[in-house]
């Protein structure tokens, strides 16, 4: 039986993980592990200078999960490196409350836990539901189908190695999503700007952050699929270097010092 492992970055209260749970039983034997918390923007984490800890919990159906106070790369890490004794074939991450369309993916934990599967070895899938605001109620259901849906695909048609599949489901009753589309990842427009405040005492703090980003909706791009109504499907490589740049760089002066 095909032995998948869920985990997130919104921990193990997030809406979309019982969702994808309870889809993904239906192809195979499921183990999840997942953060104690929230962990949305965290990034690619590895914890080497303090110790990790992992204890068993349930959802709130009664599945079986284990917790970790580590990152969501983390939970793979600890997971395949041999938390969870049986082979992991697959590794699903998600359902995240929220788009991981273009730049997102270096910040997202929930494809940088993908990424880490990976690293090690298993294909790896990064779900999320575009919800425009994490507090809104949205249906998960299409999502986690499509997740299943994806799960079989990528283990029966077997996806080169080192790479991993980005996948955005448009927040929409699952009648309205008009299709699926391969695309490349796209272009984010944020709007970051620096808060500058005192605490009690006087002395300064900061917060970064201002409106959800938007994107430039060029054909063929994540933002574009989604913002058209249809389901995204990023194929994601880690290998990041920019092959265009090499010749240019080979013609530039290093002889000095």
């Amino acid at each position: 039986m095909t032995h998948i492992l869920v985990t997130n970055d919104d921990g193990i209260n997030a809406p979309g993980l019982i969702a994808l749970v309870q889809a993904l039983r239906s192809f195979g034997e499921v183990t999840v592990c997942v953060p104690e918390r929230n962990w949305s923007a965290g990034g690619h984490v590895k914890t080497l200078h303090k110790p990790l800890r992992a204890w068993d919990s349930r959802l709130a159906d009664g599945t079986a999960v284990i917790v970790s106070n580590g990152a969501p790369s983390d939970c793979v890490a600890l997971a395949m490196l041999g938390l969870v004794p049986r082979a992991i074939d697959l590794v699903v991450s998600g359902i995240n409350a929220g788009a991981n369309l273009g730049y997102d993916l270096t910040y997202s934990g929930t494809v940088t836990a993908a990424m880490e599967a990976v690293i090690s070895g298993a294909p790896a899938i990064s779900i999320s539901l575009c919800v425009p605001e994490p507090e809104q109620v949205c249906d998960y259901s299409a999502a986690a189908r499509f997740a299943l849906h994806a799960s079989r695909n990528i283990l029966a048609r077997k996806i080169p190695k080192g790479i991993l599949l980005n996948i955005n489901v448009p927040c929409l009753p699952e009648e309205k999503i008009l299709g699926v589309r391969i695309t490349r990842q796209g272009l984010r427009v944020y709007r970051d700007e620096l808060v500058a405040r005192k605490d009690p005492r006087g002395k300064p703090y900061y917060w970064i952050g201002s409106g959800p980003p938007t994107g430039i909706p060029e054909e063929d791009s994540d933002f574009w699929a989604v913002s058209e109504g249809f389901i995204s499907v990023t194929p994601v490589q880690l290998d990041l270097t920019a092959y265009s740049a090499i010749e240019g760089l080979r013609a530039w002066d290093w002889s000095g010092g």
